[in-house]
């Protein structure tokens, strides 16, 4: 079962439509997206790098870079410490390049996630006095990191701190009282006092920011700053970043470049991905970025940044095959695991709970998440998966619209050892004595209702297919790249006769077919999914609704429109 919506936001369609150049089909999706106002739709649609805001209004950009001048002066010795997820990767190789650029020594280390864990630790801040570091940077980490900064001060080091994660706090008589790391110069657009005017950006963005002011400092050229924006788009889309302002406009620019960047490590991914022509949110989403996460989720994220830093092409072919097939492994563990958990609920009362915690002791804690995203699509419910840790039982949570998971674990926190996340995700450590009571009180305290459990489809326009020409799709590429913030549209409409119904497709998966509105008027349809579904609809009646997305098929010369179905009733 499914619920549709229509999006019924208002504005004056055809104004916009007149003023832009565009459908009113396109001017409607737009407001949809809450772009309002003659200056956001001309950056919705027009936005260009230049146009961003300057790197020096955010907090401590200028003392930044003054540590930083001055690490060139007296040859400090550096070290950026960086994630092992995509953003945290390609922040690190920003920053490593930047800096080698200006004439800083540097060097970066990736924590490993299960004997480092996330970010800054005490053993990793010890190891950097021990190699006589003297200037630490952090990125995509260090937010939270307020013990940790204090160790390295008192060993005399610099820090600065690049992040973009929400500031810690703490409550005092009602108040929320900031929790600052106490580095010599913080840069995260979230902080309060930070004017810069928008707070969105991944931990890679706000590192290209950084170097984007320190080039402007050392007269570095503006076109040396392309590859690095390729680097920070691929970022945002990996960390699932909404794209809405400044990430819409990066995200834009860098997937233009892409095809043709410099970077001989990008270049073998792209080669080894078999992508030779346009790249889009998807690919980065579906394709590059999967790769890039997996040597952090099996291995070591290392691997993925000496991909990014290797400058010979031979080599990064190498490390680009291996990624490939380190991605291709993890595909293939991930899948048996979501085989296994869904066995488990279907086999016990878990298919009663209206939050799944699901014991996975043989998953690879790294794909705890990814196989929590799965059962959740699946069964539409907020769905812990645990599996074995170095030490206690690791977890991670994806969740609905209608459940804060943080704040139900936070009810539940005297069974935790260790939780963290927001609404919609968290990661968590559990004793694995406690996991059958964790599972108790999440369904016990949980006050869910049947309808938050429906999947939602918000339709943009309720449109005929007959409305839809080849120059409404092609317009609909001023819309993209699409992804969180900025989804693909969706239409609908009732009562299509169907007719030259096909299944095919390797494991017959594909269904091709004619729909026929009232007026007569026909389009091609394709259909991807569960064919029992469609089969039975029709055996029923030969009228469907449809959500659909229009495209354009070229198939041996010839052009037509065709309508994806992306769901029936």
């Amino acid at each position: 079962m499914e619920k549709w919506v229509v999006a019924a936001k208002r504005a004056d369609f055809y104004k916009i439509a007149e003023e832009f150049g565009i459908d009113p089909v396109i001017a409607r999706i737009i407001r949809n997206r809450d772009v309002i106002g003659e200056a956001d739709i001309r950056m919705y649609l027009q936005g260009e790098v230049s146009e961003l805001p300057s790197p020096w209004l955010l907090k401590d950009m200028k003392e930044s870079v003054a540590i930083l001048t001055e690490g060139i002066r007296r040859k400090k010795k550096v070290r950026i410490i960086g994630d092992y997820d995509i953003d945290g990767v390609c922040a690190a190789a920003i920053l490593y390049k930047g800096l080698r650029r200006v004439g800083i020594h540097t060097d970066t280390y990736i924590p490993n996630r299960v004997t480092d864990g996330y970010g800054l630790n005490p053993h990793l801040i010890e190891q950097a006095g021990e190699d006589g570091i003297e200037l630490l940077i952090t990125c995509d980490n260090g937010i939270a990191a307020a013990q940790e900064v204090r160790q390295a001060k008192e060993l005399g080091m610099t820090v600065i701190v690049t992040d973009h994660h929400n500031v810690p706090y703490e409550e005092k008589e009602g108040a929320r009282i900031p929790i600052l790391p106490p580095a010599d110069a913080v840069i995260n657009p979230k902080q309060e006092a930070c004017t810069y005017p928008f707070t969105e950006l991944c931990g890679a963005a706000v590192a290209y920011k950084l170097v984007s002011a320190l080039y402007e400092t050392c007269g570095i050229p503006e076109e040396e700053l392309e590859e690095l924006l390729v680097l920070a788009a691929i970022a945002t889309v990996g960390d699932v970043m909404d794209l809405q302002g400044e990430n819409r406009v990066l995200v834009k620019e860098g997937l233009k470049r892409l095809p043709h960047t410099s970077n001989p490590g990008l270049q073998a991914l792209l080669q080894a991905n078999h992508l030779d022509g346009a790249v889009t949110a998807y690919h980065i989403g579906f394709v590059l970025g999967p790769c890039i996460n997996a040597s952090g989720r099996l291995d070591t994220a290392a691997r993925s940044l000496n991909l990014l830093l290797e400058p010979d092409p031979q080599k990064a072919s190498v490390l680009a095959g291996d990624l490939v097939h380190m991605n291709e492994s993890r595909k293939s563990m991930t899948a048996l695991q979501v085989e296994e958990a869904v066995r488990q609920i279907e086999d016990s009362l878990l298919k009663e709970d209206s939050v799944l915690v699901v014991y996975l002791p043989q998953c690879h804690e790294s794909l705890a998440g990814i196989v929590a995203g799965r059962i959740r699509e699946r069964y539409h419910r907020p769905v812990f998966i645990l599996a074995d840790g170095e030490q206690d039982v690791k977890g991670s949570g994806r969740s609905i619209e209608a459940y804060s998971m943080f704040d139900e674990l936070t009810a539940c926190s005297d069974l935790l050892v260790k939780f963290g996340g927001h609404p919609m995700a968290a990661g968590l450590s559990i004793r694995p004595e406690c996991i059958e009571e964790l599972r108790r009180q999440l369904n016990e305290n949980c006050t869910l209702k049947p309808e938050d459990m429906i999947p939602k489809y918000v339709i943009d326009v309720p449109m005929p297919i007959g409305y839809v020409t080849e120059a409404l799709v092609e317009q609909m590429s001023l819309l993209e790249p699409f992804g969180k913030g900025n989804a693909k549209p969706l239409f609908a409409q009732k009562n299509l006769r169907v007719s030259g119904f096909s299944i095919f497709g390797k494991n017959r998966n594909v269904a091709r077919m004619t729909l026929t509105e009232e007026t007569g008027k026909s389009q091609e349809a394709v259909y991807f999914g569960d064919m029992e579904t469609i089969t039975q609809v029709l055996a029923e009646k030969n009228l469907i609704s449809v959500l659909y997305y229009p495209q354009i098929r070229e198939y041996q010369g010839r052009r037509s429109i065709q309508i994806v179905i992306q769901s029936i009733q």
